[in-house]
């Protein structure tokens, strides 16, 4: 039984006096100190997760399969019991460990074999992945660091199941000091307002601004309703004397910048 309230994958969980009783035929247990009781450490579950341990300490993680990683994060939820199938059966369905991490929050609690505990493992560390990406872009020149602020991007919002709409806004120097979500829509549109966007640059004492949003279905290329919102937004940042440096839209793998392109 898992010590935070989920039974372990593959298991049916059972009242410690049954428990007892059960075994060998409706004999009594051995007492915990028998060395009949005892297993080889290396055998079973629990010398499996040894080991993955003592791989991951002594080789880096980079030794570990993705399932594996999975595997390990799910050891949190569940204190016993084998949890590569599940693993295993995660990344099959959703491609990637990254996608997993990224999987809607009510999809995986009703995923069979998760439970809240498990979901908020994967969702700590997604929370935990984003906020690593966030610093290295945060309060400096967002263009001196475009990898970096496009890898944070992609982890934050490539991989969403509706569009959402962000705002990056910029000081003085180009450094970020706020990324806002403005709107979430559904799969393929977002209904977004330029005055609200300029507003919030005037409240944040922004001097420039980076549009992103993302297209669920992975492709990238921007609409005619895309244009037109951007063209809207950079008319009424100017009027305000704020400069709307890109418009970046995320799909999955893939990117697209309006200045690059031409389009802005």
């Amino acid at each position: 039984m898992a010590t935070f309230g989920e039974a372990a994958p593959g298991r049916t969980r059972f009242p410690a006096e049954t428990a007892q009783r059960s075994w060998s035929g409706g004999r009594a247990a051995p007492a915990a100190g028998d060395s009949t009781s005892r297993r080889f450490p290396s055998t079973g579950p629990e010398g499996h997760r040894g080991r993955l341990r003592e791989r991951l300490l002594d080789r880096g993680p980079d030794s570990l399969a993705d399932y594996e990683v999975l595997e390990m994060l799910l050891f949190f939820a569940f204190k016993t019991g084998d949890t590569k199938p599940l693993a295993k059966a995660l990344i099959n369905r959703y491609g990637s460990f990254a996608a997993v991490l990224a999987a809607p929050q009510q999809e995986l609690l009703e995923t069979r074999g998760l439970g809240p505990h498990s979901v908020a493992a994967l969702k700590l560390v997604q929370a935990a992945a984003l906020r690593m990406a966030r610093a290295e872009v945060f309060e400096k020149p967002v263009l001196n660091n475009w990898d970096r602020l496009m890898d944070y991007l992609a982890a934050a919002i490539s991989r969403e199941k509706i569009e959402q709409f962000r705002v990056l806004f910029l000081d003085s120097r180009n450094r970020l000091i706020a990324d806002e979500a403005q709107a979430r829509g559904t799969v393929n549109h977002t209904p977004v307002y330029p005055r609200e966007v300029v507003k919030r640059a005037l409240e944040l004492h922004a001097t420039a601004l980076i549009l992103v949003h993302n297209h669920p279905s992975g492709d990238p290329t921007p609409s005619r309703a895309d244009i037109e919102m951007t063209h809207e937004v950079k008319a009424a940042a100017t009027v305000l004397g704020i400069a709307l440096h890109d418009h970046l839209i995320l799909g999955n793998g893939r990117w697209t910048s309006f200045r690059r392109d031409g389009l802005l």
